[in-house]
């Protein structure tokens, strides 16, 4: 049973010969020709996905960047120990770097539109999440470029890894003077570029590839260690963000029902609210009659039900006597929010009523019809929906079964018991059906 397990685990029988990897990772390297103009269209178009906030055009950016190349050979190159080709790849990968940061911050220097769009923030906030998908992603990339079955992979590592967005999200932040931005999604490519790397260490090493050149048992020790202290820093901020990003959604879906619980209060209605997560705060503004202390002590004891700080609660009475303009501007307000509830109580109330009504419909009916038919002693009501599959619409029909426990219904009755119920329920679609249990 375990040999059948590892058989299926086994990588060596697809693995590529070892010489075609090599050439293929080292041609992937250079910057020069076919990858430079690659990588300078690249840059572009990712530049402008995220000015324009396109989904679509950064995907194509991700898929057409040639980054992925030079990082591939520093790890492969450090899992071999041929220091002669992480040289050139870490030269080509900070050619790389270099030309689209300047690329993309003179892009956004000339363009007319600064606004930091969705996808764009998105890259300025790196947490554990974005480690786990460039190392995992960076494996099937690697294992993909040493498997003699390409498939579809290295596609999809370009887009799950995202390598050009953040760099150009780096150099928007240069452009704009918002330095935050820029470090925060410098960051991100570093995660992705560390842990591609390091992936494409433990897979070299994992399929064994051959060490090329003489290096000491010493050279080796203090690679390693490196090594070690690279992954240490780069991982630790991560963690960070990460216990930050999972703290603040926690935050809202708390406050989110916090919220929902106290948007009424005895007379005072909430008006508006403003969730701060990054500062663990929550203002509520209402109107109506003034909140007592009483009912402020109680909005604010009820936070800790939701596991929420009391002392982040900050309380705001919306009407001010000190501002005519805004006290006319608020009972406006007011006035609106009133009438709506007041319809949706109402629209509740005759759903509520309706809902009744048809309950009772079924017992109306059947108290009805035994003044002239005393054979029937069961009534149902319901109400269908009966398809027409030329016009793919329904109509909602209403069924009524009668059921008598004495004798038969005849034809005569039948008849004309559908065509009063027809009457009674105003409604032709009104369906009768008829049964007999003795």
């Amino acid at each position: 049973m375990r040999t059948k397990l590892f058989s299926y685990l086994n990588l060596d029988s697809d693995v590529e010969n070892f010489d075609s990897i090599h050439a293929t990772i080292e041609r992937d390297i250079n910057f020069k020709g076919t990858n430079l103009w690659i990588l300078s269209f690249a840059i572009i178009v990712a530049s402008v996905g995220l000015n324009m906030n396109s989904t679509a055009v950064i995907i194509g950016a991700m898929l057409i960047s040639p980054l992925m190349g030079p990082i591939n050979g520093m790890g492969y190159s450090i899992a071999t120990y041929n220091l002669p080709l992480f040289r050139r790849s870490l030269k080509n990968f900070l050619f790389a770097v270099a030309a689209s940061l300047v690329a993309s911050t003179l892009y956004f220097v000339i363009s007319p539109v600064s606004t930091a769009h969705s996808e764009l923030l998105a890259r300025t906030s790196p947490t554990i999440y974005d480690v786990i998908i460039a190392f995992f992603g960076g494996m099937a990339g690697v294992v993909a470029i040493s498997s003699r079955f390409k498939g579809n992979v290295i596609p999809g590592v370009a887009i799950a890894t995202a390598l050009m967005p953040p760099l150009c999200t780096a150099g928007y932040g240069l452009a704009t003077g918002q330095f935050v931005y820029f470090f925060g999604a410098f960051y991100l490519f570093t995660i992705n570029t560390v842990y591609i790397a390091i992936s494409s260490v433990v897979i070299s090493q994992i399929l064994k590839f051959p060490i090329r050149t003489v290096v000491e048992e010493k050279e080796k020790k203090r690679i390693n260690q490196w090594i070690t202290v690279i992954i240490i820093i780069t991982l630790i901020p991560s963690l960070y963000f990460g216990y930050e990003l999972v703290q603040r959604e926690r935050f809202n879906e708390n406050a989110d029902r916090f919220i929902k619980s106290v948007s009424i209060i005895e007379g005072n209605y909430l008006l508006n609210q403003d969730v701060n997560p990054g500062k663990r705060t929550i203002r509520l503004v209402y109107w109506g009659n003034s909140l007592s202390e009483k009912q402020k002590r109680s909005i604010i004891e009820r936070a800790s039900s939701f596991s929420l700080d009391s002392s982040l609660i900050q309380l705001e009475q919306g009407f001010s006597l000190l501002d005519e303009k805004k006290n006319v501007d608020e009972i406006s307000k007011l006035n609106s929010e009133i009438n709506r509830l007041k319809m949706v109580l109402s629209k509740k109330e005759q759903d509520a009523d309706s809902l009744r009504i048809r309950l009772e419909i079924g017992k109306q009916l059947l108290t009805e019809v035994k003044a002239f038919y005393p054979q029937v002693t069961t009534c149902s009501y319901a109400e269908a929906k009966s398809y027409d599959d030329s016009t793919k619409k329904y109509v909602q029909e209403p069924l009524v079964i009668f059921i008598s426990r004495k004798e038969d219904f005849s034809t005569a009755d039948r008849a004309k018991l559908q065509t009063w119920l027809k009457n009674r329920l105003n409604n032709k679609t009104a369906r009768a059906y008829f049964e007999t249990r003795k």
